[in-house]
């Protein structure tokens, strides 16, 4: 009886962190995406559409993430401001990524191309279709290289 209650109790918990930790997370439908952000799938994606969209609460923020159908994944914070943009294995819009940062991985990594690029508090970070992944500072000074 004991180890039946401890067992019930247990698995209780475990379904209570789950539903707690996907909670913030909720498809939503196109329509309900800021404005910036359905103008920035247009203007960078056109013709794409979009698979699915979801209003994420993360670390108390809200956030728009959206899967096209062609697998770019983005993300956007709450006024629709693009946070990342993740092509798989395309390369990410030329537009999209400093000219430093750039200029240098066109020099240092001609044969390869930016596929994700995300901002960060400290910059920004990039994959590469090489599987490297650079830390690059506000100014666009690399600073951390992993691969």
């Amino acid at each position: 009886m004991k180890k039946s209650t401890l067992f019930l109790a247990a698995l209780l918990c475990m379904m209570m962190q789950s539903v707690s930790t996907f909670a913030g997370d909720r498809l939503i439908p196109t329509e309900q995406l800021p404005a910036a952000a359905m103008a920035f799938i247009q203007e960078n994606f056109p013709g794409e559409g979009v698979m699915f969209a979801k209003k994420d609460f993360d670390n108390g923020r809200r956030q728009f993430e959206v899967h096209l159908n062609n697998g770019v994944q983005l993300e956007f914070d709450k006024k629709g401001n693009w946070d990342k943009v993740d092509c798989q294995f395309n390369a990410v819009p030329a537009h999209l990524v400093p000219t430093v940062i750039a200029n240098y991985v066109q020099t240092s990594y001609p044969d390869a191309t930016i596929v994700k690029i995300d901002k960060e508090r400290y910059g920004f970070k990039i994959e590469l279709s090489n599987d490297l992944e650079m830390k690059f500072n506000k100014q666009g000074a690399l600073f951390d290289i992993d691969d």
